[in-house]
């Protein structure tokens, strides 16, 4: 039941004192006399403590000025401040436990939770109300369909709450700037649907829902989507952002249709649930997922390698950019088991992190990885593998985490060499002669780090065609940009007039100047 300060109106807090109501319709000055035949009577909200027994025309002003015009409204009903000893405190030494001495606090009508100020209750409330929390064991008032913001991405729309980009006031997070993120990771995951069909895909931290119901809408019956969330508002948003898409939603192994008519012949189904990303992971094997929580992933690589399908993908987006960058070094050492530095090189460096901290992970599933994708941009470094599984790739992964010798002085770097004995003088592995003409110690030893490949030239080319298919402009660039690292090569200029009709970069056709939209792969690669 809901707490006795909690009324709707002052006639609910009279009636809860035992007063009539319309008693004192009357002006003060004519009550005077209505202790003769009144009797003394205690305020409900107060302790004897506080407020003493009294007449019944004190105990309204009281009720009045005191609970009454100090209260925070909500959705109809007053939390009035009250004074009753409802603080529970630690056991005292024999094991009762006591209560606190009577405070003014406000109890909150949604979660129940006691407020000491009335500043702090009004921003407990609109905390709730920016989570879309606005339903309660004693109210049932729904945020208006009106009052969410409805967002297209990529032909998907999502509705989403007050607040959506700040992750820490709201369950449903949407960041616009993660579209290239996004985009990069369809690619990668219809990359995959091209070899093996249907493919089982997880989207881990849903939010909004919007990655995995573009997976469903543009994939279809290539994949077959799950998308989770620990957080009910989130799964109830998503639920409503798949029947906002006109497709099916299976939760809990019961399927709910929409009532609409689809657009297609075959419906899509979209199967939601609320889980610990952990626990969904333990449970039940994948052939794709995406680790995308706030902050850094390490928590979840052993839950993810532990039951992945073997040449199956697992990809993950790391927002700790302040460890990775090395602006907080000490987090990046507690997270990663990492010692670094500011480099000129940082986001090759926070990859390598990364990298090291997921090949160790699946090592420890006695499986390895091959790393399709790795790149580091300003708010984010997504990081895309292939599994393979054995104790044979996971030594041979392993063996790739190496630490890097780096000299602070002119920024030249190596990583060790593979094998346990020490060497007299490390510096002698660089390429510069900084340590013999500069004083003191000049190289410092970082890592762990993984000191492979970071690209995948031939699964880089398939995503861009993948994104030359789905109309994918801002991830083009980016991944002619990224073939052209993996190849080690530059793009290749117009020189003659032969070559005006063609443009290659990287072994791909990426331009014809006769307007033709075609792109091809030359030389069988």
């Amino acid at each position: 039941e809901k707490h006795i300060s909690i009324l709707r109106d002052f006639a609910d807090l009279e009636k809860l004192a035992n007063i009539k109501e319309g008693v004192f319709t009357m002006s003060g000055s004519k009550n005077t006399d209505l202790h003769v035949t009144d009797e003394k009577k205690p305020c409900p909200l107060c302790s004897e403590e506080k407020y003493k027994a009294c007449y019944t025309h004190k105990l309204y002003r009281h009720l009045q000025n005191f609970h009454w015009k100090v209260s925070v409204e909500f959705e109809g009903y007053r939390m009035c401040i009250c004074y009753l000893p409802c603080h529970p405190v630690k056991p005292n030494l024999i094991g009762n436990q006591t209560f606190s001495k009577p405070g003014a606090h406000y109890h909150c009508i949604i979660c129940s939770a006691t407020i000491a100020r009335r500043t702090d209750m009004i921003s407990h409330i609109n905390r709730h109300v920016n989570k879309g929390e606005t339903e309660s064991r004693f109210i049932t008032a729904p945020i208006s369909k009106s009052s969410l913001e409805v967002l297209k991405e990529s032909a998907t729309d999502v509705r989403v709450l007050p607040n959506y980009s700040t992750p820490q006031k709201t369950d449903s997070y949407f960041n616009p700037k993660m579209k290239l993120n996004r985009q990069l990771i369809f690619c990668a995951l219809a990359a995959l649907a091209e070899e093996r069909n249907p493919i089982e895909c997880l989207d881990a931290f849903g939010a909004t829902g919007i990655m995995g119901l573009q997976w469903a809408k543009h994939l279809r019956s290539s994949v077959r989507v799950t998308i989770n969330d620990c957080n009910e508002n989130s799964v109830a948003m998503i639920r409503e952002n798949c029947l906002l898409n006109q497709m099916k939603v299976k939760l809990d192994t019961k399927e709910e249709d929409n009532g609409e008519a689809m657009g297609d012949a075959e419906d899509i189904t979209v199967e939601v649930t609320k889980m610990d990303a952990n626990v969904i992971m333990h449970l039940r094997s994948f052939d794709f997922i995406h680790l995308d929580p706030y902050g850094t992933s390490v928590n979840y690589l052993d839950s993810a390698f532990r039951n992945v399908r073997n040449l199956g993908i697992v990809s993950l987006t790391s927002t700790d950019i302040s460890s990775l960058y090395a602006k907080a070094q000490h987090v990046a050492l507690r997270h990663y088991g990492c010692n670094i530095v500011r480099t000129e090189y940082y986001k090759e460096l926070a990859a390598r992190i990364v990298i090291a901290a997921v090949t160790r992970a699946a090592a420890r599933c006695n499986k390895g990885i091959e790393v399709l994708l790795a790149v580091a941009l300003e708010h984010f470094v997504l990081v895309v593998v292939r599994v393979l599984r054995g104790p044979s790739p996971a030594d041979d992964s392993a063996k790739k985490v190496r630490y890097l010798i780096h000299c602070q002085w002119c920024e030249e770097r190596i990583f060790q060499k593979e094998g346990n004995m020490v060497e007299e003088n490390p510096y002698q592995q660089l390429p510069c002669d900084c340590h013999g003409s500069m004083p003191g110690k000049t190289a410092v030893a970082l890592g762990p780090l993984w000191s492979g490949a970071l690209f995948n030239a031939g699964f880089l080319r398939r995503m861009y065609l993948e994104a030359v298919q789905y109309g994918l402009e801002e991830t083009q660039s980016l991944l002619k940009t990224l073939v052209c690292e993996a190849e080690c090569t530059k793009h290749s200029s117009i020189h003659t007039a032969h070559d005006e009709s063609k443009q290659e970069e990287c072994g791909v056709y990426i331009k014809t100047l006769s307007n033709s939209p075609e792109c091809f792969l030359v030389h069988g690669k």
